[in-house]
């Protein structure tokens, strides 16, 4: 091996430790076990890391592996933008990586001085992105959900980003004063009619930015598990060939949204990927693989943030 290489190579090792030690939260033990390698050994990588400014408050080394994978999942599948982070070989699920890139991309457009709309999914994804977001005065952006706030039981939705998001931006912001789901196709006709709805949704319409979260459709539905649907309803959607979600829209394997079942009552503004506008879909694991690849076919996202164990299974 020639010794650029060699040096190549171990600051990609080094920043692997440092991703693990800083954002991930591993022990040296920990990460020692993860690369295969002593425990002093993963300690001086962790210092390499710092002492090469790879890592800061963000992981800033470009890892070779995770940039390759980026710019084939960007040629696969037409994307405009496209984010691969380390797999954390412990917690495989976890979202910690994806939140700080996630997080990333917000601070950018908040740090631009040309004003602008951030759409904003849910779910815990969207929720640990935000908690990434420093304090900041941003007063000239806008900060909109895409999705209802309200619980299947009355309560505001736990995974709600936008008022946090707010809250450490100092940006206006427009919560979706909505269930996720309609109780009928009738009452979901008269909550859009009502006048402050329809102006946000109108400013959701415009957003410059789309971030949302990607759910699979199955029996580990997020939707089933925290009470959006119940499992008939679920069932159904699964008859009509859903295999994945985003903001509450339905789709089946080819990225078609799904005529019928709970797509009739869900309040989300409605799912579309403007040209001029970007859509970033958070996600990554295994159970998600199914409905992150029916959307990037479909081109339901124009973006995507993933780790490097999820973007090689999405790859042909």
């Amino acid at each position: 091996m020639r010794a650029s290489d060699s040096d190549r190579s171990r600051l990609d090792d080094a920043a692997r430790a440092g991703w693990l030690y800083f954002i991930a939260g591993k022990t040296q033990d920990e990460i020692a076990k993860a690369l295969a390698v002593s425990r002093p050994t993963a300690q001086r990588l962790v210092s390499l890391s710092l002492a090469e400014r790879l890592i800061t408050f963000r992981l800033e080394h470009p890892i070779a592996a995770c940039m390759e994978l980026a710019a084939r999942l960007t040629d696969a599948f037409e994307l405009r933008y496209c984010e691969v982070v380390p797999t954390d070989p412990a917690a495989p699920t976890a979202v910690a990586g994806i939140a700080e890139r996630a997080a990333a991309l917000l601070e950018s457009i908040l740090r631009a001085s040309r004003p602008a709309i951030l759409g904003m999914g849910t779910g815990r994804a969207m929720r640990a992105a935000v908690e990434q977001i420093p304090a900041m005065d941003c007063p000239n952006h806008r900060i909109v959900s895409l999705v209802g706030n309200i619980s299947p039981d009355g309560s505001a939705s736990l995974f709600d980003a936008v008022a946090r998001f707010a809250d450490l931006t100092r940006a206006r912001h427009y919560p979706m004063p909505l269930p996720v789901f309609a109780a009928s196709e009738a009452e979901r006709e008269q909550l859009l009619r009502i006048d402050p709805v329809a102006r946000v949704r109108a400013i959701a319409e415009k957003a410059d930015l789309r971030l949302v979260g990607i759910g699979q459709v199955d029996q580990g539905a997020q939707l089933l598990i925290d009470g959006f649907l119940d499992r008939e309803e679920l069932l159904e959607l699964m008859r009509l060939g859903a295999i994945g979600e985003i903001i509450g829209w339905a789709f089946d394997r080819d990225g078609r949204i799904i005529d019928g079942g709970s797509n009739r009552r869900v309040t989300s503004v409605p799912h579309r990927v403007a040209a001029e506008a970007l859509t970033v879909g958070a996600a990554l694991g295994r159970p998600k693989l199914p409905a992150m690849r029916a959307a990037l076919t479909g081109r339901l996202l124009s973006g995507l943030i993933t780790d490097e164990a999820t973007a090689r299974a999405l790859l042909p």
